[in-house]
């Protein structure tokens, strides 16, 4: 593929002189093309959170509580495994064609997702609409990297901030409130979570397919890695299986020892296919060659798993400790993200005036570390507001990360390679995302069945207790009394039955409740403090970590000017044409290769081995000490 053919895009409009190089983008048309990305953002950030409070009615319906993880795995792994491909690809091919895939994949993931009759069902489901919002974040942020300049970037994320922050908001109050409603039109209230997404996925589909217009350097056009794929998810799924289903199997257990094995096994083909690859590969080997880039890619794994990991928890605590309904649960989260909306805001506004970034990840992950450890410590009896108050803190810290690491991720590495770098950094924070998600589940229910039949067999003396289980034994709803019964026989492992419905806490009586919430908290803090101990591998790695110069031209700016300075090396290492006469000079030794040259050479012929005019440019034969060309 030549140079010439590598540049992509529409013609810019008239009137848009300052359209006409790639990244050359008035402010007006910069907000144009940002307003098909916001939409699509707002698509992946509302479905994130809507769903992060509704998936505890949800699993309750579906009568698989304990299988939740499932839920979030799912979608998880496929968004984490096509991540890079789209990054990939977008790099050689536009990153319109497969935005628009993206959100395509999404909206008939989330219409499939509002059919599902069993947690298995909606697993699958979620897996697919994965496919799509593995390419709505890192397309988004890619295509800003390409338009605008690094230390330019703060002015702009403003509007991302507001939608995400509105998404953010939004998604808690609407995942409560369709999920708190029987029904709606008919429909049961927890479906509305992703049947909400067609509408705004076609909306988003029309202004993309209309506005997503600028001017890309596209890199060469390879074969595609999908052996690497097929390598990576071999490699990723089994482990992440092994993480969420160790638990019951039990960690040594043979069918976990054989995802490991499979895992390992699928990580060694992918790196020996991504090595021999190169630069058609994935992730091209040679970005990890880059110390700065590398320690980056710890932090995001790190980082991921901390965000998501608390991202899951704390609704848990607010719905099934507190006590709190979906539309509450998601009103409580609110601290945490004006945390980071504030954060986020002050970060990118102190970037863009000093174009200084390293001071944020290291105020960010403090706090994350600090927060966690802290919150280890909380219980049912911890007053609401200082809850709240350490989420507040945690997306703070969350805050300070994000944007930061994202830009550095884009900054460190050639303009060519913006669809790499931008999802290089999504896919190894949604990796620690989803083995966060699957280990600190993991842990959670792990302790939480002997968590509660110690708590339960604590308050089982006491005649408060005793009293609660005959009221239980006595109740009208089957489930309680059965629950009751249960108890009453002496059988404190009869407690396991709220790990598939949490609903039923509610209904319990008083005594037999709060030993239950008891054992709960306990095992939240166990995960709070494993979060915290992981936070340190990112505090040491930020604290490590060299600080590159910003940028100060956009990536598709940046990736022009690397094009023509190649064009204009490839100009300079050209072979010369040559005549007959200077290749008999050429075949001659060197002993009479003066005086052929002057028999050859006519008035104004050059010589041997020089181009016209480059008087600066080494002989091709290459020369001895005398100036005379080497035969």
């Amino acid at each position: 593929m030549s140079h010439d053919a590598a540049i992509s895009g529409t013609k810019p409009k008239a009137g848009a002189a300052d359209a006409t190089e790639p990244g050359g983008l008035s402010h007006r048309q910069i907000l144009t093309i940002m307003g098909g990305l916001m939409i699509g953002m707002f698509l992946a950030a509302l479905d994130q959170t809507i769903v992060s409070t509704a998936i505890r009615t949800i699993a309750d319906d579906l009568q698989g509580y304990s299988l939740q993880a499932w839920v979030t795995t799912a979608y998880l792994i496929t968004s984490t495994i096509v991540t890079p491909l789209y990054g990939k690809l977008s790099d050689m091919y536009g990153r319109k064609p497969f935005f628009m895939t993206a959100i395509t994949l999404f909206i008939i993931g989330s219409l499939l997702c509002s059919t599902a009759t069993s947690m298995y069902e909606l697993a699958g489901y979620r897996a697919l609409q994965g496919l799509g919002a593995g390419g709505l974040f890192s397309l988004a942020l890619t295509i800003i990297g390409d338009i605008v300049p690094p230390r330019e970037r703060a002015k702009y994320q403003g509007y991302f901030l507001a939608v995400f922050g509105t998404s953010s908001v939004l998604g808690p109050v609407l995942g409560g409130l369709f999920a708190g409603q029987d029904s709606i039109l008919f429909i049961t209230g927890w479906r509305w979570v992703f049947l909400v997404n067609v509408p705004i996925g076609l909306i988003a589909l029309v202004v993309v397919f209309k506005v997503l217009d600028y001017n890309q350097i596209k890199g060469e056009r390879r074969r595609l890695d999908w052996w690497g794929a097929l390598a990576l998810a071999i490699g990723v799924v089994p482990l992440l299986i092994a993480a969420e289903q160790g638990r019951e199997w039990g960690w040594g257990d043979y069918k976990t020892v054989v995802c490991y094995i499979i895992g390992v096994v699928g990580i060694a083909a992918f790196i020996s296919v991504e090595k021999a690859m190169g630069e058609a590969a994935i992730i091209p080997l040679r970005v990890f060659k880059n110390r700065i880039f590398s320690q980056g890619i710890v932090i995001s794994v790190v980082i991921g798993a901390v965000m998501f990991g608390a991202i899951s928890i704390l609704p848990q605590y607010f719905q099934v400790i507190r006590g709190s309904s979906p539309t509450v649960a998601g009103l409580q989260l609110l601290p945490m993200v004006v945390g980071l909306m504030s954060a986020s805001i002050l970060s990118g506004q102190t970037i863009s005036r000093t174009g200084r970034y390293k001071i944020f990840p290291m105020i960010g992950v403090v706090l994350i570390t600090v927060v966690t450890f802290l919150m280890h410590y909380v219980s049912v009896a911890t007053p609401l507001w200082l809850v709240m108050l350490m989420a507040f803190f945690l997306g703070f810290g969350l805050g300070n990360l994000m944007q930061p690491l994202t830009l550095a991720m884009q900054n460190v590495l050639p303009a060519k390679d913006m669809g790499i770098s931008t999802s290089s950094a999504t896919f190894f924070r949604q990796i620690g995302g989803t083995l966060g998600v699957a280990v600190f589940f993991s842990v959670l229910f792990s302790a939480m069945g002997p968590n509660i039949k110690d708590q339960i067999e604590k308050a089982a003396p006491s005649a408060e207790f005793r009293q609660g289980i005959a009221q239980a034994a006595a109740s009208s709803d089957p489930s309680v009394a059965q629950f009751g019964q249960g108890l009453a026989s002496g059988n404190a492992g009869a407690s396991g039955g709220v790990l598939n419905d949490t609903s039923i806490i509610a209904k319990l009586p008083g005594a037999i409740a709060a030993p239950i919430k008891d054992g709960f908290a306990d095992s939240m803090d166990l995960v709070f403090l494993s979060v915290s101990l992981m936070s340190i591998i990112a505090l040491i790695a930020v604290f490590t970590w060299k600080e590159v110069p910003l940028r100060s031209g956009s990536g598709s700016q940046a990736a022009a000017q690397d094009l023509a300075d190649a064009k204009a090396l490839d100009a300079e290492s050209a072979p010369v044409e040559v005549s007959p006469a200077e290749s008999v000079v050429a075949a001659v030794p060197a002993a009479d290769h003066g005086r052929h040259e002057a028999d050859a050479a006519g008035p104004g012929r050059h010589e041997v081995g020089r181009a016209p005019g480059a008087d600066n440019v080494p002989p091709l034969g290459g020369t001895d000490h005398s100036g005379r060309h080497e035969a």
